[in-house]
């Protein structure tokens, strides 16, 4: 299965797009609605709700290059440990950061140079088992030895990639009366590491279209 690591990460790019059901979604939307307390926009009367990413204080004045050197074995890390060890993970993306099989676990990591450090920063996405949704995305630069959490969304659908030197989110959004099957279209936000931190630089919304059809006028015969 694609996405899942055993005894160390994998490099799998994925879009949130990839894998929506209504199972996976409910079970990640009502989980979150319990776990997260602060930063929410409140729910909707169907479909999960969105808040921003959060990401943590300044902790350098860096800028990013855009590396993205393959990086040794020796230097990867244990992404499952790192993210159940890290207190800004919510407790619902811990409850759900559990083997799909045997010792594999549903996270995708991604390593690259986003803030400008000595160190390949780390991207991981994690996802429920199956099909895939994201449920949290987190990035951890290094930082005199240690990996600091310096950004996270935990609000599902939600997939981080690094895109030639960036860091781009997709969150899918759901208008008032959408199942949590079918959103109405997607967020695609990309941060810039600046002045320490990631920093807004532009999003886009894409609408999903309608299956052909589904909206046409009744037929009147006569």
């Amino acid at each position: 299965m694609r996405g899942l690591t055993g005894a160390g990460p994998v490099r799998v790019r994925r879009t949130a797009r990839a894998a929506t059901t209504a199972t996976s979604v409910l079970v990640a939307a009502t989980l979150f609605v319990s776990a997260c307390g602060t930063g929410g926009t409140g729910a909707r009367d169907e479909g999960p709700a969105h808040a921003d990413p959060v990401v943590s204080p300044p902790v350098s004045t860096a800028t990013a290059t855009g590396s993205t050197a393959p990086v040794p074995a020796a230097e990867r890390v244990d992404a499952v440990r790192l993210v159940k060890d890290d207190p800004l993970v919510s407790a619902g993306v811990k409850r759900l950061l559990k083997p799909c099989a045997a010792d594999e676990y549903p996270v995708d990591v991604s390593y690259g140079n986003l803030t400008g450090g000595t160190a390949n920063d780390i991207v991981i996405n994690v996802l429920t088992c199956g099909d895939a949704v994201g449920v949290g995305s987190y990035v951890y630069r290094d930082q005199g030895g240690a990996h600091v959490n310096v950004f996270r969304a935990e609000e599902p659908p939600v997939y981080a990639e690094i895109d030639r030197g960036d860091l781009v989110v997709t969150m899918q959004v759901y208008d008032r009366g959408d199942p949590v099957s079918s959103p109405s279209g997607e967020n695609v936000i990309t941060y810039r590491w600046t002045a320490g931190r990631f920093t807004e630089e532009f999003r886009t919304h894409n609408d999903y279209g309608k299956v052909s059809g589904t909206e046409q006028a009744p037929r009147s015969d006569g």
